[in-house]
Parts: structure tokens; sequence; C-alpha cells
């Protein structure tokens, strides 16, 4: 009769401490949440990958918001919109406390409210891609630096999904692209409304002109033809 006999520990002990690139996720996502898990595998694979301004691909590089759009897009099937200002409207805020991995994290580092995204991944730490000369990286949002430009937090939704722009919001930029005042839209209307009414006078003015002038000319032609007595 033959026993199976179980692995001696010690071998286990032989093995490296690869730290969180043994397992990217195991540090961060709780048990059963597979998708964020595999959203955080998919960030945790682009580390070292170099930051482009506007690159969307890891091949030519990633910036902030190209970097959260594509591990969305590659582990989520979400189709997130491409500028942090856009991503700030997706999904729902949620306070600083409520953070969870998965969750977008967003920054003032250009002088305006999200102008930086990054994905949270547990333990007061994010993941992002920063700036020019530097590449993907995981970083403390307890340093003075993300601290003191901390913007707030969303949370989309993990289904596969294309993300949409609320329509009121979208209708309103599309009514107004330069930052009116809604209250400035109805006389902007009643102005245009004027001005075509305006045109319409105009040409049937001219057409009225021509046609006396034509009137008049026919007349003289007439005239002309006749012999006097």
């Amino acid at each position: 009769m033959s026993f199976a006999h179980a692995e001696p520990e010690q071998a286990a002990s032989n093995k490296p401490n690869l730290g969180i690139f043994a397992d990217p996720i195991a540090q961060f996502a709780a048990p059963g949440e597979e998708a964020v898990g595999d959203l955080l595998l998919q960030a945790m694979s682009l580390l070292g990958v170099a930051y482009r301004f506007g690159g969307s691909s890891p091949e030519t590089g990633l910036d902030c918001s190209g970097f959260i759009q594509y591990v969305f897009r590659k582990s989520l099937r979400v189709n997130l919109p491409r500028t942090s200002a856009e991503m700030a409207r997706a999904g729902r805020v949620i306070e600083r406390d409520e953070l969870a991995p998965g969750d977008l994290v967003f920054y003032n580092t250009r002088g305006f409210q999200y102008s930086h995204v990054g994905l949270y991944l547990g333990g007061n730490k994010f993941i992002h891609s920063p700036r020019t000369g530097k590449s993907v990286e995981v970083v403390s949002m307890a340093s003075s630096y993300w601290a003191q430009r901390f913007n707030g937090a969303r949370r989309v939704s993990r289904g596969g999904s294309e993300w949409k722009e609320p329509v009121a919001e979208k209708k309103a930029a599309e009514k107004n692209p330069a930052g009116k005042p809604a209250a400035d839209k109805p006389a902007a209307e009643k102005g245009k409304r004027s001005t075509r009414t305006e045109r319409r006078k105009a040409a049937r003015a001219q057409e009225a002109e021509r046609k006396s002038a034509s009137r008049k000319k026919s007349g003289q032609s007439t005239r002309k033809k006749k012999k006097p007595d």
C-alpha cells in the first residue's frame, strides 16, 4: 500500500517573495469580487508603460484618462469617455471614506478640477499614468502632493455596457456650448427668428423692385416703337 505525502513546507520557503507582482490583486480585491479583480489585474499589468499625452494604447503610451479608459474597456467591456473631465460625470459620486478598489479618483494637477484621474486600489493607494517622462505607477493618496490636489471620486458600473452622458447634461452642452446662462437662450432664438424674417422681407422687396423695373423697361420699349401722327 502506498501513501501520498504532502510537499515539505520547507520547499515553499525557498520560493522568492515577489510581493504584489506575484499576485497583483491579492492584497486589494475582496474575495468574490471577480469584476474588480479583473479590473485591477489589467491595471497592474500595465505598470511601467510610458506616459504619452493623448496616448490610448500600451504599445505607444498612455495618458491618465487613456490608461483608465483602456483598462475598463479591456477588463469589463465598459466604454468610458476619453477625458478625465468627462469621466468625472460618469457613474456616481462617492465620499473619500467610501472608496473601494476599482473606484476612480480625481485630482487637480493642471490648475483646473478633474484634470487628472487614477484607479483606486485600496489601502489608500491608486494606480495612474502620471506625466511626461514617467510611466504607470502606484502611489499613496496620503502623500502631501496628492492629498492637497484631491478632487473627489466616482464609482462606475462594472457591468459590460457603454457609458452615455446623462441626457440633461448632453442637451445642455449641445444647446449652450459657450457656457452662457440658460436665460440667454430665448433671446438668442428670438434674434435668429428675427434675422430670418428680415431676410425674407428683403428678398421679397428685391423681387418686387426687379419686377417693377422690368415693367418700366417694357413700357419704354413699346412707346419707342410707336410712330408720331
